[in-house]
């Protein structure tokens, strides 16, 4: 009987039970070198890393092995640019801090096609691609 386990990769966070969601303390720090322990009631860490599930934490972790580099992720993980870039974006919207909404491509294409066809300077191609931007 499964009783409502979760699989490793489903698991909630560290601050959270596996089994039921409740929060966990933390009731004994133990010094593995001379084994003083501090037994009482503690509040687990607080870092925002701690709200990620497992895959979440590899993700971050393989992330940061390639140095932030997107085209690098996209061949780990045999993925496209916009699903890492969805990917990573939960990520960021899950640790709590906001994500810019993405560049509409249909209008930053007919921008860039104006600009070519010189319809409109380079100055007003780039106020409208950062308008665009803080708009999403």
């Amino acid at each position: 009987m499964n009783r409502g386990k979760k699989k490793p990769d489903e698991r909630r966070s560290l601050q959270e039970c596996p089994v039921c969601g409740n929060v966990l303390k933390v009731k004994v720090l133990e010094c593995p070198g001379c084994r003083t322990r501090i037994e009482g009631e503690f509040d687990p860490p607080h870092s925002r890393i701690f709200r990620l599930s497992h895959q979440e934490v590899e993700f971050v972790e393989l992330f940061i092995r390639v140095r932030g580099s997107i085209k690098e992720m996209e061949k780990a993980l045999g993925v496209s640019y916009p699903t890492v870039r969805g990917m990573l974006d939960s990520v960021i919207q899950k640790m709590g801090y906001p994500v810019a909404p993405a560049i509409d491509e249909k209008k930053r294409s007919e921008i860039l096609s104006q600009l070519e066809k010189g319809k409109i300077t380079p100055e007003k191609a780039a106020s409208l691609l950062k308008a665009d931007e803080t708009e999403g």
